[in-house]
């Protein structure tokens, strides 16, 4: 109950000391929520006042891992500190925890991408003896074959696939829609899925459009998505840190390199600005480079 206290008086001070806006209140209160479920899950019973930098770094690792964007992190950490200089501000704590956490660096990062060898040798590892296997395969099969965000993957509905046609409607970032191609491989193993595993589960009530399903028949969450995946990638004798995002990446990249247009490809990633976009060619120019290096006479 300390928590829920405490994030009140927070929430009070927001709106009535510092008069922020209802979203603004709403996502500070968000922010500091996500570490109170954080230890929650961990197994932590610690009020705010006996949070330590220990417990911080580790709830900062948790939301990278889980695929969150540096953006998303930074916003994060600005509401902790915060929340944590509002606990000293009314005298509940002699020093701030938060005060050495720092920011991700917001600098356009080169993203980490899996050859094509990569995503054979963790899609090997998949068992497709289990019913889960089966349905793994047509997860990550759609999720490098199409390009989708975890999110858009987990929301996929049934309905959505276009199988005739060879494509998904997807409802990315603000509700926005678009079609996506999807590959044969894809298809292939959602269809076997949809036959051989899913017509056999128990499907809860709300459930039932959603394409991916956990085993007790609910739409599968993110951090499930993100714990396939890391099993797989360690089964698969992989050193990389993987998330679902990856093969979001790798997908982009790939279609860069075999000389796809970048607008194709903004339009398939449902991004706004083709600044974003121009982030996945930086394989292409490292594979221009070696070919000159390699190839020319004055090299």
């Amino acid at each position: 109950m300390a928590w829920d206290i405490y994030i009140q008086e927070y929430e009070n001070y927001l709106r009535l000391e510092r008069s922020l806006s209802a979203n603004s209140v709403e996502a500070y209160v968000r922010d500091v929520s996500k570490l109170k479920q954080f230890l929650e899950i961990s197994g932590s019973d610690i009020t705010p006042l006996q949070v330590s930098m220990v417990e911080l770094q580790n709830f900062i690792e948790y939301i990278n891992e889980l695929g969150m964007s540096a953006f998303s992190q930074a916003r994060i950490i600005s509401g902790l500190k915060s929340f944590y200089k509002f606990l000293l501000y009314e005298g509940e704590l002699d020093s701030d925890p938060t005060e050495l956490l720092e920011a991700p660096k917001l600098g356009r990062k080169l993203p980490d991408t899996l050859s094509v060898e990569e995503i054979d040798q963790i899609l090997a590892a998949i068992d497709h003896s289990k019913p889960e296997g089966m349905r793994n395969r047509a997860m990550l099969e759609t999720l490098y074959s199409s390009g989708l965000r975890v999110s858009e993957l987990i929301g996929l509905k049934m309905s959505n696939v276009h199988s005739d046609v060879g494509f998904l409607r997807i409802f990315g970032k603000g509700s926005k829609e678009r079609l996506v191609p999807i590959g044969k491989e894809a298809l292939k193993y959602i269809k076997i899925y949809q036959n051989e595993v899913r017509v056999h589960l128990d499907i809860k009530s709300g459930n039932e459009s959603f394409m991916f399903l956990n085993r007790n028949g609910r739409q599968l969450s993110r951090q499930m998505v993100f714990i396939v995946i890391k099993t797989l990638v360690e089964k698969a004798g992989i050193k990389k840190t993987i998330s679902p995002h990856t093969f979001r990446h790798s997908f982009a990249t790939h279609l860069i390199e075999g000389g796809a247009d970048l607008r194709a490809v903004q339009e398939m990633l449902g991004h706004e600005s083709i600044t974003t976009t121009e982030i996945y060619t930086h394989l292409d120019r490292d594979y221009l480079r070696q070919v000159i290096q390699e190839f020319h006479p004055r090299s």
